[in-house]
């Protein structure tokens, strides 16, 4: 794979710092049943990389200490973690909300068939990926038969009550194929809605779209193709100035499968860690912080680390994990 990260720097993105922090994002492993192309953490089958239980309860010692409201856990597929389940019902017993990255074909994996019924059970908000809502577009980006499996894993998770508009919440997410924006969210859901309905009777609440970053395995694509700088003037000429309010990263931090902690999933990725700065200097000299290192430590106000990639959660209509900014 084409290392893409030093194309990244220098780079022209506006300083930003923290807000007041309400998401815990936790990547419990790289281990996952498919391995999609548009993927930037290079999840796959043959990842071995997964959070082991010290940490997990390191996790929840830093939701105890600064009152998490929402912890979203994402992978690879986090419910191959052995831990998840029990991730799942702790945060839950402490009422706080939790998001599951799923990638819905998991839900058919042998020794996981009764998953979707203890997601129902815990009341876990699921954020399925489903790239298009027509299977050549779906095979292209995941793999054959991922469409048709993943409408059958949505099928059941309706059969359980999930997109009624209740309190079993599915959100559907949108990433383009290609070297391009996602089309406007509003217009795109009710596409999503009446042809899945129509074609399937499938039914869910939201669509979230999400730009393709220009990293790991899509950056090296990209890279590959020769169209790596095209795609980072795209993503640079349609900057909006008015995207930088809502920025997942200034309510947000990632911690990745072995505890340590980055503004975002994506700096994650990129091996940025997070900063801690007092008095304009930093307050440690690790190579990067672990989640026990600021157990401690209040974030707002602190420097987020920044690079070109940063373009892509500003541009157009914006782009985060809960899907468009604007």
């Amino acid at each position: 794979m084409l290392d893409t990260k030093p194309l990244l720097f220098p780079s022209s993105f506006p300083a930003i710092s923290r807000g007041l922090l309400q998401t815990l994002q936790v990547n419990l492993g790289y281990l996952c049943n498919l391995s999609c192309t548009h993927c930037h953490v290079n999840a796959g089958p043959k990842r071995t990389e997964l959070m082991d239980l010290p940490t997990v309860d390191l996790v929840l010692s830093y939701v105890d200490r600064h009152a998490i409201k929402c912890v979203d856990l994402t992978g690879g597929a986090p419910e191959m973690n052995p831990h998840f389940r029990y991730l799942v019902r702790e945060l839950k017993r402490r009422g706080v909300e939790v998001i599951d990255r799923c990638n819905l074909t998991v839900l058919l994996e042998p020794g996981f068939e009764d998953l979707a019924t203890f997601l129902a059970q815990y009341d876990v908000r699921i954020v399925a990926s489903l790239p298009c809502y027509e299977a050549k577009n779906v095979a292209e980006q995941r793999g054959k038969g991922v469409y048709e499996s993943s409408v059958e894993a949505l099928k059941i998770l309706n059969g359980l009550g999930y997109g009624d508009q209740g309190h079993l919440s599915l959100d559907l997410v949108y990433n383009p194929n290609g070297a391009f924006l996602p089309p406007p969210q509003a217009a795109l859901e009710q596409d999503y809605k009446r042809e899945l309905k129509a074609a399937h009777g499938i039914h869910f609440d939201q669509l979230l779209t999400i730009t393709n970053m220009p990293i790991s395995r899509f950056g090296s694509v990209l890279e590959s193709k020769g169209k790596f700088q095209y795609y980072l003037e795209l993503l640079k000429d349609n900057f909006s100035e008015q995207n930088l309010t809502n920025v997942m990263c200034k309510s947000l931090i990632s911690v990745d499968w072995q505890g340590y902690v980055y503004d975002c999933d994506f700096n994650q990725m990129l091996e940025m860690p997070l900063k801690l700065i007092q008095q304009d200097a930093i307050v440690t000299d690790k190579p990067r912080l672990h989640l026990r290192d600021i157990l401690d430590s209040d974030l707002a106000g602190q420097s987020i680390q920044i690079a070109e990639h940063c373009y892509g959660c500003t541009a157009g209509q914006g782009s985060s994990c809960g899907g468009a900014l604007d």
